[in-house]
């Protein structure tokens, strides 16, 4: 197998997913064995959402724990991986001259979004970590132009990082977390249709992800699929993305990650 390019889409799961990894960490944890150390990672995450783009450059961001009502040792995991202004910096460069808008924040943290699958592959702490922010609101294309402005990042060995989850419906996951129950068939049929449009490369089919049968009922909301797009857009347009895991947890969360080549 050939090494990666410098973007990945991993997947976070729930916030138990820190503390019960699983298969999907496993193959998180063994695929950043074949990377080569980055200058920094640029992490895009579904749990920060802006109006515009929006680069932090904290120099020691803070493990922000944006959930409720779970494990307390949860709330007790720091990731202390430091921030580096100097590439926050580039990212604006490079957003700025893709003629997209974008702010700054001097104070953002890390998401749980973002601190969880940092942690999972790179336990130690030891790589500077820049956040990017989502824009929910602006649909696939916009989240795919992003990722088109953060291509030139990799000449620079920073490693995009986005976050997110192949289905993420809230409702069906707190109720098969309260009455248990099988997988949903739309989990699985919609993981297959993404992955046969992922190896195909089919970017249009992507983008109107919303017009299959099982598109709205896997993600009601864009926001955990955007990310997807700015790892396609920031790959290259000859990039072939590539499976590094295929897999369910909670009955509900389609954990697949990619890498392109």
């Amino acid at each position: 197998m050939t090494a990666p390019r410098s973007v990945l889409f991993v997947p976070h799961g729930s916030p138990m997913f820190a503390l019960h990894p699983g298969a999907a960490g496993a193959a998180m944890s063994q695929l950043a064995t074949r990377l080569s150390t980055p200058r920094a990672i640029v992490v895009v995450s579904p749990h920060w959402e802006t109006a515009v783009p929006t680069v932090g450059f904290a120099t020691r961001p803070e493990t922000i724990h944006d959930f409720g009502g779970f494990d307390p040792r949860l709330y007790e995991m720091q990731y202390p991986a430091t921030g580096c202004p100097e590439v926050a910096a580039q990212v604006v460069t490079a957003l700025q001259n893709a003629g997209l808008p974008v702010a700054q924040d001097a104070q953002r943290g890390l998401d749980h979004g973002a601190w969880i699958p940092l942690r999972q592959m790179f336990p130690d702490a030891d790589i500077p970590v820049v956040p990017l922010s989502m824009q929910s609101r602006l649909g696939p294309e916009h989240a795919y132009r992003v990722g088109q402005a953060l291509a030139s990042l990799a000449a620079h060995n920073i490693l995009v990082i986005a976050s997110g989850n192949i289905t993420h419906n809230l409702r069906d996951f707190m109720m098969v977390s309260m009455q248990g129950g099988a997988t949903p068939a739309y989990v699985q049929a919609f993981a297959d249709w993404i992955h046969t449009h992922m190896v195909e490369r089919d970017v249009p089919g992507l983008l109107a992800y919303r017009q299959q049968v099982t598109g709205q009922r896997a993600h009601p909301t864009d926001e955990h699929l955007l990310p997807l797009f700015t790892a396609l857009g920031a790959a290259g347009a000859d990039a072939q993305p590539e499976a590094f895991f295929r897999g369910i947890s909670d009955h509900v969360i389609a954990m697949d990650g990619y890498t392109f080549h």
